[in-house]
């Protein structure tokens, strides 16, 4: 990993600088308007002055007006503009503050020409590459900064409390850990140049279907440890200029006006916290509970609105300086005030070296999930005919390569530099002398005979979710399932490679031999895919979420008031009971004994690995180090993600084990490696790794008692040993 970091940050002009550096701006900029020129502008322009100075000196030269304006996003961020729809005026904003731009962007920077198309975020969760987060964050911050966009909405980060959830491809998987530390890591990458990382959606957004009139009702136990921490950790490691509060209410109260906001996220959160699009319902309520930014067009934070609220007591002076102020330290620390925007943003700002990063993110983040027979990787001689079947594998690849959208867009990126998955097998074949017969699946009985005309076939299968809408099951879209299996029964050699978004149903999964999860692969995806198959690299990703064997084993299966969820006669808003409480992904299935498809941090490779000599020590509350040996029993070098999880005392009530930890361990044939996953105490304390919430204290609390490490190459763990804590 040293290697490709060195290979991939060194041309983005990363190696080595701070957060938001004078040289990250590119030589097609304009002028500083604050750099050198405080004596024109005012001490908010003086870099030699603190971002906290800069700050409280413009909200004390600004009017009242002045001030309104950093509490929406468009007047915030074109300071010359006055007026907006609905008769709404403002004074012209005080000299030398920011445009600014904001951007949607958890996979790329989104409905944008000339961007690299990255994966979708859940393939950079598979990779549990924090690392590679980082890098990804940083060249998508690059390409955005170059399109003349500074603030990217991202990374997305959910719990995954049901696999239908329309917008599973755009998070980071069902373990607040795993969530957190990737989200935290990505939202680094992104920072490190002039541009600001905005977390989304806080808090229990778990699913499209009214998610704007709906209310997630869960005790405060289950939001603590299931909803809140994945944005607790991701704010403690990442440090995000904001958070973005979501649509649904919680607990009968709407995100972006629940006292949460103060009383949970502002806990330990400087930045300012900014609404979805549409989200907001009030303007005292809003602002007193702690919303600092409305987005888009002022509707509830209006100068008339702010005014009238202020006159009749419901809000104060020092609450709308306040939101004022966590807007504009975060811009400045940002390095917003002191690096513009280029005066013309570039036509392409896509690179060699980002492509070699989404190449990167779609090879680590594919997840060989069987592999019977050692089928993988394709070993073809040369005159072998190869069979590439599926609407998706040739010229419709383009609607896996992203997200789908609406509006004019019909995928979240433009993919204009997409490879597709039959041509890369047939680039890559050709180098082995075989040939590659190509057909969409449209016909059955057409696909069959060229599966059974071929020495192997590879066959597609795809599952398109996105924004706006909920999955309605968890199977093969367009005809999917019976491709399968027609390919299947034409050729026993048949690979299947699926391209979703969430999890899938497999019901031919006993007649392939092997499968292989690439997920949205971006514009990569055909050498990526064709890299994997052949075994030019070795598959590394684990699964980030639990599939289920169907969907009747999930967590929110077969009770309507779970999912989706009940409307009363005469009410507006739906009803969603989180009512399984702390069983949430893998810690469902083991707590009900449910056996799944795939668990939770599944992932083969080709090699084998074996784990022994599982040690533990420290006291558990300054430390902890879990110590074992791991080896590459196979015959190619390998790279698995060794996974740690902790039980704790049966007092607590926990439901099930937790992740505590991982490490990637590349080792060669045959070798061998003691590795160690050491927590310190800050980990131990700040990721809540020994704890569970005390509804009692009303606070983060360690049972004293037996705890118990499992360890192994998922959450199906191999090895345990056990401390205790006094």
């Amino acid at each position: 990993m040293r290697k490709l970091l060195a290979v991939l940050l060194l041309p983005l002009g990363l190696a080595a600088i701070p957060a938001a550096p004078a040289s990250a701006v590119p030589a097609s900029a304009s002028a500083s308007a604050g750099a050198g020129a405080a004596d024109d502008c005012g001490p908010w322009a003086n870099p030699r002055k603190s971002p906290e100075a800069r700050a409280q000196a413009l909200l004390q030269a600004s009017t009242q007006h002045q001030k309104y304006r950093w509490l929406v996003e468009q007047p915030a961020n074109t300071p010359q503009q006055t007026t907006w729809p609905g008769d709404v005026v403002y004074p012209v904003q005080l000299p030398c503050t920011p445009t600014v731009v904001y951007s949607d962007g958890p996979d790329g920077v989104r409905f944008t020409p000339g961007v690299t198309a990255f994966p979708a975020t859940i393939a950079t969760a598979a990779t549990w590459n924090q690392p590679l987060a980082y890098v990804k964050g940083a060249a998508q911050a690059t390409e955005a900064f170059n399109k003349g966009k500074n603030v990217l909405l991202a990374p997305g980060l959910a719990s995954g409390r049901t696999p239908l959830s329309g917008r599973t491809p755009e998070y980071l998987g069902e373990d607040p850990l795993l969530t957190g530390l990737m989200a935290a890591a990505g939202t680094r990458g992104i920072q490190s140049r002039p541009v600001l990382a905005a977390l989304k959606h806080y808090v229990a957004n778990e699913q499209e279907l009214d998610r704007q009139t709906s209310s997630s009702n869960a005790d405060e136990r289950t939001l603590r440890e299931i909803y809140d921490l994945p944005f607790e950790i991701a704010v403690d490691r990442g440090r995000p200029a904001s958070v973005m509060c979501s649509y649904n209410q919680i607990n009968g109260v709407y995100a972006c006006e629940n006292p949460r906001l103060n009383t949970v996220l502002k806990k330990d959160f400087d930045g300012y916290v900014m609404s979805d699009f549409g989200s907001v319902h009030s303007t005292a309520p809003s602002l007193v509970n702690g919303l600092d930014q409305e987005l888009n067009r002022p509707i509830w934070f209006t100068p008339a609105r702010l005014d009238a609220a202020l006159a009749a007591g419901e809000i104060t002076q020092r609450q709308i300086d306040a939101a004022a102020y966590r807007v504009i330290v975060s811009y400045i620390r940002g390095g917003l005030f002191d690096h513009p925007l280029p005066a013309t943003p570039v036509a392409d700002a896509s690179t060699a070296a980002h492509k070699a990063v989404a190449r990167k993110v779609a090879e680590e983040g594919s997840v060989l999930l069987k592999n019977d027979k050692k089928v993988l990787p394709l070993r073809p001689r040369s005159g072998d005919t190869i069979a590439v079947i599926g609407p998706t594998a040739g010229p419709g690849a383009a609607s896996v390569c992203s997200l789908p959208w609406r509006f004019g867009n019909p995928q979240t990126l433009q993919c204009e530099d997409l490879i597709t998955p039959e041509t890369g097998i047939r680039e890559r074949a050709a180098r082995s002398g075989a040939t590659v017969t190509f057909d969409n699946g449209s016909d059955l009985t057409a696909a069959a005979a060229t599966a059974a005309n071929a020495d192997i076939a590879v066959v597609f299968g795809y599952q398109r979710t996105g924004e706006f809408n909920d999955l309605p099951d968890l199977r093969l879209q367009g005809n999917g399932d019976a491709l399968v299996e027609a390919v299947a029964a034409a050729n026993p050699r048949t690979v299947v490679v699926l391209q979703t978004g969430s999890a899938v149903e497999m019901p031919w999964l006993g007649d392939v031999p092997a499968v292989l999860e690439t997920w949205y692969g971006g514009e990569q995806m055909g050498p990526a895919t064709a890299a994997l198959l052949f075994g030019d690299v070795n598959p590394s990703g684990k699964l980030p979420m639990t599939f289920p064997r169907s969907l009747a084993d999930t967590p929110t299966a077969g009770d309507p008031a779970r999912y989706p969820g009940v409307r009363a006669d005469g009410e507006t808003i739906r009803q969603v009971s989180y009512s399984e409480g702390l069983k949430v992904g893998y810690r469902w299935y083991e707590s009900e004994d449910i056996e799944p498809l795939f668990a939770f941090g599944h992932g083969l490779s080709y090699t084998t690995f074996r784990y022994s000599d599982l040690r533990v020590s420290g006291d558990g509350r300054d430390n902890l180090r879990i110590q074992f040996k791991i080896t590459n029993t196979g015959n190619r070098t390998g790279t698995e993600v060794a996974q740690a999880y902790l039980a704790l005392p049966a007092a607590t009530g926990e439901p099930s084990k937790r992740l505590a930890g991982w490490s990637r361990v590349t080792l060669g044939a045959g070798q061998h490696r003691t590795t160690e996953i050491r927590l310190t105490r800050a980990d131990l304390k700040d990721l809540h790794l020994l704890e569970y919430w005390n509804s009692a204290a009303k606070d983060w609390t360690t049972a004293p008692g037996r705890y118990t490490v499992h360890l192994g190459g998922s959450s199906r763990t191999t090895l345990t040993d056990s401390f205790r804590i006094k």
